[in-house]
């Protein structure tokens, strides 16, 4: 049996002063704090500071802005090209573009609220099972491609939490409070052939993350 690894990472950390639910939106960039968060996933993959070097062979990212540039130091630590797949893009969502809450945002307006219906389906945005769908694809071409070896996909929170849940069996609609999927992490997802193996999370950035007790250049 032939062993890959397909990591599902998580794009750092988004320059957004305003508060905007930005979705799909392009010309949103990394933050200072998320441009350090890539360049440390990078360095953590290509085996700094004692551990062992990963054998990534492909790293993909969905189209937007802030992936792609999460994923730039990564290729670049690989020596390979970033890959772009539309089928890891973010979740479609009916409030993009809005701030998200019930002061002065969204929420307190009553169009609004027949969005909020079905939080199942989800009725505000792309159906779960539909992200799972294409993220499975796209996983499964990454697997394929870097066969023997190890592929880092580039995607945004939501699309990698609901791809887990499924893989391991679980409802895809949850409580976003208790998604573990921070901030340029990496949910890892190891297979024996076109067998799933096991399912491995870290967060190789955590001592960036808002609110770590060190946060070194921020």
């Amino acid at each position: 049996m032939v062993a890959t690894t397909v990591h599902l990472l998580r794009h750092g950390e988004v320059h957004n002063p305003e508060g905007v639910l930005y979705g799909r939106l392009h010309g949103y960039r990394l933050s200072e704090r998320g441009q350090a968060m890539a360049e440390l996933v990078a360095r953590t993959l290509a085996g700094e500071e004692g551990v062992a070097r990963h054998d990534v062979v492909a790293v993909i990212a969905s189209p937007l802005q802030r992936a792609q540039e999460t994923a730039a130091p990564i290729a670049a630590a690989f020596g390979v090209a970033v890959g772009t797949d539309e089928r890891l893009i973010e979740a479609a969502n009916h409030f993009q573009g809005m701030t998200f809450g019930v002061g002065d945002g969204s929420l307190r307006h009553p169009a609004h609220w027949p969005h909020l219906r079905n939080p199942f389906r989800p009725s505000w945005g792309e159906p779960y099972v539909e992200q799972v769908d294409r993220m499975l694809a796209a996983v499964d071409a990454a697997r394929v491609a870097a066969h023997g070896h190890e592929a880092v996909l580039v995607s945004h929170q939501l699309p990698i939490w609901v791809t887990r849940l499924a893989l391991e069996n679980r409802r895809l609609w949850h409580d976003p409070r208790r998604r573990q999927c921070a901030l340029a992490s990496l949910t890892s997802l190891r297979f024996e052939d076109d067998r799933l193996v096991g399912v491995g999370y870290g967060e190789p950035a955590a001592s960036l993350l808002p609110g770590a007790s060190q946060v070194a250049g921020a």
